[in-house]
């Protein structure tokens, strides 16, 4: 390798390492010392991440808080096309998705798709998501997954957003991180296949 293609190589590591920078940012770069999930501003250049197998029956006891206090449990959307959406009010790129996740909820909410944000940014974070919610103009439900939950389904990348499609089954059909037009893309793909090829 000569001197020019040795800087092209450190010029395109760079520049992905600058990509990256620029669409995630660490937990802890985050205000206060809470631990938080680290970011994604744009999609990395494969949106959908490998994932080990989700085993239904695992997350069937898994779910999440709701402001008013009542629990949901996964199982219960069975029949459901189900969008579980991990974000935080800080993340600029997870206020960037929500236009498009009501935008969904709104077009195939009456086909059976819920969306359903889970708020990962720790205790101060929660107390802001009335005030997110408002601002966005957000309906579908946002809630506070069981600590469970998260560690079963973060545990291999925790960046955020972090979107997880599941059909009717309960079946993981597409987990996508980042957000930006190829990751809102692949979402869409993946509800609209699943509300074709299952039925309530």
């Amino acid at each position: 390798m000569n001197r020019r293609q040795h800087y092209r190589s450190i010029l395109a590591l760079a520049l992905a390492c600058g990509l990256m920078l620029l669409t995630s940012c660490n937990a802890t770069d985050m205000k206060g010392s809470e631990k938080k999930a680290p970011v994604i501003s744009a999609p990395p250049a494969n949106t959908s991440f490998p994932m080990p197998p989700l085993e239904t029956n695992s997350l069937n006891n898994m779910g999440w808080k709701l402001a008013d206090g009542k629990r949901n449990l996964f199982s219960e959307f069975k029949g459901k096309v189900l969008v579980l959406d991990f974000y935080a009010t800080w993340c600029t790129p997870c206020r960037k998705s929500v236009p498009h996740l009501i935008a969904l909820q709104n077009k195939f909410g009456d086909q059976g798709l819920q969306v359903i944000g889970l708020n990962v940014g720790g205790p101060e974070d929660e107390e802001k998501v009335p005030g997110f919610a408002k601002e966005l103009g957000i309906q579908y439900p946002l809630a506070v997954p069981d600590e469970e939950l998260v560690m079963f389904m973060l545990s291999d990348i925790d960046s955020i957003p972090q979107t997880f499609v599941f059909d009717r089954e309960g079946i993981l059909a597409e987990r996508v991180i980042g957000f930006g037009p190829s990751a809102a893309a692949r979402i869409d793909e993946a509800i609209e296949t699943a509300l074709k090829t299952s039925t309530p």
